[in-house]
């Protein structure tokens, strides 16, 4: 193995963030390039997406990847995972039926409790025979006359608040509720950026803006601009970690790619009337319609994080883009990337709030009073190819030197690695031992009241409130 070869990534997301500290143990001088003053600052992430039971639109195949991906996440990064389940509602105004998810649900158990078999530690998501339970309408009307419970351990006492709380007569049974964990941006920042911190081979560049590269038989030249200086630096290998500007670096090195690219947005909320913990709750809709998809997401001390997948709030006209024979670039509006790099007016992040306020109180009545926390969280993710509903993807490369990360959720972040670590193995730059490797031990060197404070200096550098740093889980 030559460790003198030096490996660059554009983009310090959660994907080049993530693979920066994967290859750190490799002992290859590695150096992130980031234009945001923090780590992982891209779109926003809360859902660990552990089956992809969301997603009633994609395959088997692809809730199998999430699940043992989600797992594999949930041990690289356990700070950052909030300990809570997910309950999975049907509105009665909806065309499917609950009991369509009842195979996938069984397919999935069975898989978790392969994954069991395989490694004893992978037992993260509760027992198997737990997976997902459900509840009838007799059941939630018995659990609507009992007390909320502060620390809620059994799925009953988790559900007792959603019991109490949501329109009853307005969704069909059973509901589900399902071992599907919360996954905190802020936390994940903080414990990659604390995890990197580690490494002596890494070299973080962040306020760093790449603004160039040249292609050479077995290197490239990247020119960089920090604090009103440019500088130049030679690599032996690329990684394009760039999120929705990925394009931008292909476009750099004259390359075609098709991708498509989406602004999102979740939005914050404040109600003082929920003291006790909840449940994320999904209420199934068809995307895009008045009745798109609602997710209630509970951090501490009251806040919501709320999407509604509809184009008055998570979703946006003219919101999803494609690449074209011109660039590989998709041209998002001048407006969404205004909002991107400069942030949004009040009136727009009221209106959409707002909005997202009302989809919610129609399942959950007493939310009508909730109000604005803060900013949404935001931002555009890439999608490789021409499937918007494409949800588990890695990576794809150019050439025996440059790899593009183009992960469509988090939890592919260890595959990708997997797959980039194959291709230097493949050019001598790494030995084989290290392709496949999931010891997890860079994990295990953070102590958890450092992830905490770090966390919470990151969301007040973003302007966020710093109950979004912590979870909410009793465990």
């Amino acid at each position: 193995m030559d460790r003198t070869k030096k490996i660059a990534i554009v983009g310090g997301g959660i994907a080049g963030a993530s693979v920066a500290l994967y290859l750190a143990k490799t002992g290859l001088s590695i150096t992130l390039f980031d234009k945001e003053k923090s780590l992982v600052s891209g779109p926003p992430m809360c859902h660990l997406h552990a089956g992809g039971n969301l997603y009633r639109e994609i395959d088997d195949n692809q809730c199998k990847m999430l699940l043992q991906q989600s797992i594999e996440l949930l041990r690289f990064y356990p700070y950052a995972i909030d300990f809570r389940p997910t309950v999975i509602a049907t509105p009665t105004t909806d065309e499917s039926e609950p009991s369509e998810l009842f195979p996938r649900l069984k397919m999935l158990q069975a898989e978790y409790q392969h994954l069991i078999e395989l490694d004893p530690q992978n037992e993260v998501l509760g027992k198997s025979e737990e997976y997902f339970k459900c509840f009838s309408k007799e059941e939630m009307l018995l659990l609507k006359e009992k007390e909320s419970v502060q620390n809620p351990h059994t799925l009953d006492e988790w559900m007792i608040p959603v019991a109490k709380n949501i329109e009853l007569e307005k969704v069909k049974y059973p509901l589900i509720m399902v071992q599907e964990y919360g996954l905190n941006v802020f936390r994940i920042s903080s414990s990659v950026t604390l995890g990197l911190q580690k490494q002596e081979n890494v070299d973080l560049k962040t306020e760093t803006e790449v603004i160039d590269i040249k292609k050479y038989e077995e290197s490239f030249k990247i020119t960089y601009k920090h604090a009103d200086e440019v500088l130049k630096e030679d690599f032996d290998y690329l990684i394009n970690a760039a999120g929705f500007r990925s394009g931008e670096i292909d476009d750099m090195l004259g390359i075609k790619r098709d991708r498509l690219v989406e602004f999102k947005a979740a939005y914050v909320t404040k109600c003082n009337k929920y003291d006790t913990l909840w449940p994320e709750v999904i209420f199934h809709g068809k995307r895009g319609t008045p009745q798109g998809m609602a997710q209630f997401t509970p951090y501490p001390d009251g806040y919501f994080q709320l999407h509604g997948m509809t184009k008055d709030i998570t979703l946006f006209d003219d919101g999803l883009v494609r690449s074209n024979a011109l660039s590989a670039q998709p041209k998002l509006d001048e407006k969404f990337i205004k909002k991107i790099d400069q942030g949004w007016c009040f009136s727009v992040t009221q209106s959409r709030t707002q909005a997202a306020i009302e989809h919610l109180a129609q399942y959950i009545p007493a939310f009508k009073d909730a109000k604005v926390a803060s900013k949404p969280l935001y931002g555009a993710q890439q999608i490789p190819g021409d499937d918007a509903d494409l949800r588990a993807s890695e990576v794809s490369f150019e050439g025996e030197r440059y790899a593009r990360c183009e992960i469509v959720k988090a939890s592919s972040i260890l595959t990708m690695a997997d797959a980039i670590v194959k291709k230097l193995i493949g050019l001598g730059f790494v030995d084989q031992e290290f392709y496949g490797q999931r010891d997890f031990t860079t994990a295990q060197t953070l102590k958890k009241e450092d992830v905490d404070r770090y966390a919470e200096l990151t969301c007040k550098d973003r302007e966020y409130p710093s109950s979004l740093a912590y979870v909410s889980n009793s465990y």
